[in-house]
C-alpha cells in the first residue's frame, strides 16, 4: 500500500519553533566560521595538503560544511512551509543524500589510516601516499553514493511521471511511497552501519594491543591514536544515528517537524563540530597552524 505524500498542512509544519531556528542558525553560522577557518589553514601549509590524515581531514570539513549548509537551507524551507517541485527536491537530495554519507565513510576511512600509522609503521608511507589517498577519495565518493541511487531508484521505479511537477516540502520521506522501499533502505543503511563498526571495533583493538606493547615515545604515540580512534568512534556513531533519521522522521506526520529539528542538532550539528576538536586542537602541528595564523592576522590588522 503507498504511503499518503499529500501535502503536509501547515499548522502540521509550521511549529512555534522561531527562537530554537535562531538559535540554530547562530550555531550554523559559528561551525561554519571555524570550519572555513580551518580549510583555510589547511592550505597555507604544504604539510597539511601533503599528508593523507590532514587530506581527509579536509574532506571531512568541506563535506561538514556543505551539509550543514543544505540541511539547513531545507530546514528553513520545512519550517516555513516552503514547497517545491519534487524534480527540484530530487537534484537538492541528491547532495545531501552523498554527503551525509560523505563524513561517516571518511572517518571510517581515517580510523584505518590510524591503524596503518600505529600498527603497520614501516608500510604507512606506501598505503597512505598522496597518490592513494587521492584514489580514496574517490572510492568514499562512489562508497557514499550507493544509498542515494538506491533511495532515487526505488523512487523511480514507483513514481509516476506527474508526481515530479507537485510541489511538496522537501524532505526524504517524500521519496517513500511504499513500504518496501524503508526495508530496502533499511538493508542498506544497516549494511553500511554493521561495516563501520566492525572496521572501528578492529582499529581499536588492535591499537589497543600496540599500545599496551609499546614503551617510551611510541607508546604515548599509540594511546594518543587510541585516543583518536575513541573520539572517532563517538562521532562515528552520531553520524550513523543520524542515517536513521529519515525513517524517523517518517514515522509520525505530526511529529515530523520535532523530530526532524531534534535530529538536525543532535545527529546534524553534533557530530560535525567534533572534527574541528579532534584535529583542530588535539593535534599540535595544526594547533600551531592555527596560533600562527592568528598571530600573523592580527598583526596585519
Amino acid at each position: 500500500m503507498a504511503y499518503n505524500n499529500s501535502l503536509v498542512v501547515s499548522e502540521v509544519i509550521l511549529p512555534q519553533f522561531t527562537d530554537i531556528i535562531i538559535i540554530v542558525q547562530v550555531l550554523v553560522v559559528i561551525f561554519l566560521c571555524i570550519n572555513s577557518l580551518l580549510i583555510i589553514t589547511f592550505f597555507r601549509k604544504e604539510c597539511f595538503y601533503t599528508t593523507a590524515r590532514y587530506i581527509l581531514f579536509a574532506v571531512t570539513l568541506l563535506s561538514d560544511s556543505l551539509m550543514l549548509v543544505m540541511s539547513d537551507i531545507l530546514l528553513i524551507l520545512a519550517h516555513f512551509g516552503f514547497a517545491m517541485q519534487v524534480w527540484m527536491c530530487i537534484i537538492i537530495s541528491v547532495v545531501v543524500l552523498v554527503y551525509n554519507i560523505v563524513t561517516p565513510v571518511t572517518l571510517t576511512v581515517m580510523t584505518v589510516e590510524r591503524y596503518v600509522a600505529i600498527c603497520m609503521p614501516l608500510r604507512h608511507s606506501q598505503l597512505c601516499s598522496i597518490h592513494s589517498t587521492k584514489h580514496c577519495i574517490l572510492i568514499i565518493h562512489g562508497l557514499s553514493s550507493v544509498p542515494c541511487i538506491v533511495v532515487l531508484s526505488t523512487f523511480f521505479a514507483s513514481a509516476s511521471f506527474s508526481l515530479y511537477k507537485q510541489p511538496r516540502i522537501c524532505a526524504i520521506k517524500i521519496f517513500m511511497l511504499y513500504r518496501w522501499q524503508d526495508h530496502v533502505i533499511s538493508a542498506v543503511q544497516e549494511f553500511y552501519f554493521l561495516i563501520m563498526v566492525i572496521i572501528i571495533l578492529f582499529s581499536y583493538v588492535k591499537i589497543m594491543k600496540v599500545a599496551k606493547a609499546a614503551s617510551g615515545e611510541d607508546k604515548k604515540t599509540s594511546w594518543k591514536g587510541l585516543k583518536t580512534v575513541i573520539l572517532h568512534g563517538f562521532q562515528l556513531l552520531l553520524c550513523l544515528i543520524q542515517l536513521w533519521t529519515p525513517l524517523i522522521e517518517s514515522t509520525d506526520l505530526k511529529l515530523f517537524s520535532h523530530v526532524r529539528l531534534s535530529n538536525f542538532i543532535f545527529f546534524g550539528l553534533t557530530p560535525r563540530c567534533l572534527s574541528p576538536l579532534i584535529y583542530g586542537l588535539r593535534d599540535e602541528t595544526f594547533f600551531h597552524a592555527l596560533k600562527n595564523f592568528f598571530g600573523l592576522y592580527k598583526r596585519n590588522i
